[in-house]
């Protein structure tokens, strides 16, 4: 007889014991809940390789109000984390994140900070004037203006947050289990069972798909189609030897983006379209950093907008993955339609860390109640996929 578990998770990094630490906390359920993960070292996770930071300042409501409870959620994690009474700490730190337009982005800028206002974000329109005696260290020039996060933007410890939600869901009794899962049985409109790769077959009440960047390649097992692809990021950290104070996560008209981080800084830009690398998790050449992006991207811009990093030092760099949906850079969440107990959790376009509290609790909610029952994600359902109707996200990164 096969192994049986009510709900059984694909994928173990934060998405995913995000949901079993949601599940398992749900007064309204009592069952077994089983994570796979094919790496239990998370080596080449996105929870463990991202710039790991949060952000309001988003132009669509969904994703806003995804933040705003991810930014209380991160805030109290201590308690809601807390086992045997050691408190989880993810070193936040609500440094704020900038962004800032030219004359030709002003007015998306604008609209975009209206929004945010309207759903509570505590977010700053600075004129180009009030730049630079906020941020003397900025070559404000040829900007228009820029969106400022007072609070509740910022960056943490990535790692740090994924092994706290995987240590409480164990403390909760979720399982979890080293392996790959290599096919899904369906009996109609459903899944009944996950097959991995060692012969082991899990019957099951529900599979949540949070495969990261397996996400489309797992979907497929079950007959779902997903505009999902991995995509490689490269992140580089550098030196400065100039102290600029109350640096924040800078984002360039440029597209180009840097932080504190330590001693130092880190920063990436995401490559043009044409241009953008895969990742694949089985092929190490797709996997190097690419540091042209760095001298021919990163560097110049950085150095046109921050005059003090004309004189840097680079340090380490590293790739990690990047699921990205490539219908609207929008997560995809919830049901897949025709096989109504998969629930998709994919296409996180690099916000996987920061929504993971109010997707994990929604996705808990969905399999629970059968319906969301504090935070509406159904913007960021399957249905628009089926209906090619993005979900227009402006502030991609």
């Amino acid at each position: 007889m096969p192994d049986t578990y009510d709900v059984v998770i694909v994928g173990g990094a934060a998405m995913g014991s995000s949901i079993a630490y949601h599940l398992l906390a749900d007064p309204g359920f009592r069952g077994r809940v089983l994570v796979i993960e094919k790496d239990p070292t998370y080596r080449r996770s996105a929870s463990a390789l991202s710039a790991a930071s949060i952000r309001q300042q988003f132009s669509s409501a969904v994703n806003i109000r995804i933040s705003l409870f991810g930014i209380a959620f991160l805030r109290g994690i201590g308690e809601r984390l807390a086992v045997d009474g050691e408190r989880p700490d993810i070193a936040l730190r609500e440094g704020g994140y900038l962004y800032l337009a030219s004359a030709a982005g002003a007015a998306v800028l604008e609209e975009n900070h209206a929004l945010q206002s309207l759903e509570g974000a505590d977010i700053a329109l600075l004129t180009q004037a009030a730049l630079p005696g906020r941020f003397p260290w900025l070559n404000a020039e040829d900007l228009a203006c820029g969106t400022l996060g007072r609070s509740g933007e910022g960056w943490f410890d990535g790692w740090g947050l994924l092994q706290a939600y995987r240590r409480k869901a164990r403390s909760l009794g979720a399982e979890y289990r080293n392996g790959r899962v290599v096919g899904l049985d369906r009996n109609g409109g459903r899944v009944t069972a996950a097959r991995l790769a060692d012969g082991t077959t899990i019957a099951c009440g529900a599979v949540a798909n949070c495969a990261g960047a397996g996400g489309r390649a797992l979907a497929a097992l079950a007959g779902i189609e997903i505009p999902v692809s991995a995509k490689r990021r490269s992140v580089f950290s550098f030196a400065c030897g100039e102290r600029l104070a109350g640096f924040p996560l800078l984002i360039d008209t440029t597209g180009v983006w840097c932080r504190p981080e330590g001693e130092g800084f880190i920063g990436g830009v995401s490559p043009a379209a044409h241009e953008d690398p895969d990742w694949d998790d089985d092929d190490p050449a797709t996997q190097e950093v690419d540091w042209s992006l760095f001298e021919e991207r990163v560097w110049p811009a950085l150095a046109h907008r921050v005059p003090a990093f004309e004189a840097i030092r680079p340090g380490r760099a590293w790739a990690g993955p990047y699921d990205m949906n490539l219908l609207d850079h929008n997560a995809i969440v919830g049901p897949a339609a025709e096989v109504s107990n998969l629930y998709l959790c994919n296409g996180f376009s690099g916000h996987g860390l920061q929504q993971s509290p109010a997707v994990g609790r929604g996705i808990a909610e969905l399999i629970v109640h059968g319906r969301y029952t504090s935070l509406d994600l159904s913007d960021l359902g399957y249905e628009r996929i089926r209906a090619n109707r993005p979900l227009l996200e402006r502030n991609v990164i």
